[in-house]
């Protein structure tokens, strides 16, 4: 048995008992989640990449595919659960299972001191991160348990276990995401469902221009990083493939910090 799990592992990062995997991918029209489209694509996966801009959903599918990738984009906004429920249903009627789901939808929401948050704030920032999360995760364990297998990785952040000043909600919202990783992975180990997610530090997208609110504090924040830089997504998308695939196979619950030394001390 050890020699057949070592050579699944082996054979490719994506490969799952001979078939190419199903993936799925929510918020994967920029930043980490369009390079994780990418990355599972080049290693031969069929992607499923998820978002509310059908233009720019239309637009990936198009590179995904140049890549030899079966590729389909599914419009959805993860805060209703409806929606999410039919993203699933969709992925499993065109492909036929969903081995790997990567819930990477999230929003940097309105930064600012606590003292000036609102019950909108903290619904626009919580509605996308904690609970589009939770109901992703709901109805792909919903399909995983059925299965037998599936691994699922949630973006979460370095925010996810320090604090932040300026940035109450979202670090709140990245912390629910690592307690909800966790719970769910004791949920899933029965099933041989598996749960993790990975934590950036700070990553050169469009969210963290907004987030930084200006170039000055943009680079303040590379240079917070011991490595004197802002990550790439691709090399936060590497991580994501490593979670996702059978080469962590005996790794649920954890979350995996990528982060240029941010968390070293």
């Amino acid at each position: 048995m050890t020699t057949e799990i070592n050579a699944e592992i082996t054979a490719s990062a994506v490969t799952r008992h001979g078939n190419n995997p199903v993936v799925l991918i929510t918020g994967a029209l920029a930043g980490i989640g369009r390079a994780t489209a990418l990355a599972f694509a080049r290693d031969g996966a069929n992607v499923v990449v998820s978002g509310r801009r059908a233009d720019a959903g239309a637009d990936l599918v198009a590179e995904l595919r140049a890549l030899g990738a079966n590729a389909e984009f599914i419009a959805v906004d993860v805060r209703h659960d409806d929606e999410v429920g039919g993203l699933i249903d969709k992925t499993v009627a065109r492909f036929g299972r969903l081995d790997i789901a990567v819930n990477n939808a999230g929003t940097e929401g309105q930064p600012g001191p606590i003292v000036d948050q609102t019950p909108e704030s903290y619904a626009a920032t919580f509605d996308t991160n904690v609970l589009g999360t939770l109901l992703s995760m709901k109805h792909e364990m919903r399909v995983m348990q059925k299965q037998g297998s599936g691994s699922i990785v949630n973006l979460s952040s370095t925010m996810g276990h320090r604090g932040a000043p300026g940035a109450s909600l979202y670090t709140a919202s990245k912390h629910a995401v690592e307690g909800l990783t966790k719970a769910a992975a004791l949920e899933g180990a029965p099933f041989n469902v598996r749960v993790n997610a990975v934590a950036p530090g700070p990553v050169d997208t469009d969210m963290l221009t907004r987030f930084a609110g200006s170039a000055d504090r943009k680079a303040g924040m590379a240079g917070g990083v011991p490595m004197k830089r802002l990550g790439r997504p691709e090399e936060i998308a590497q991580a994501i493939v490593y979670l996702g695939t059978d080469r962590s196979s005996y790794v649920s619950g954890q979350i995996l910090s990528v982060n240029g030394g941010k968390t070293a001390s």
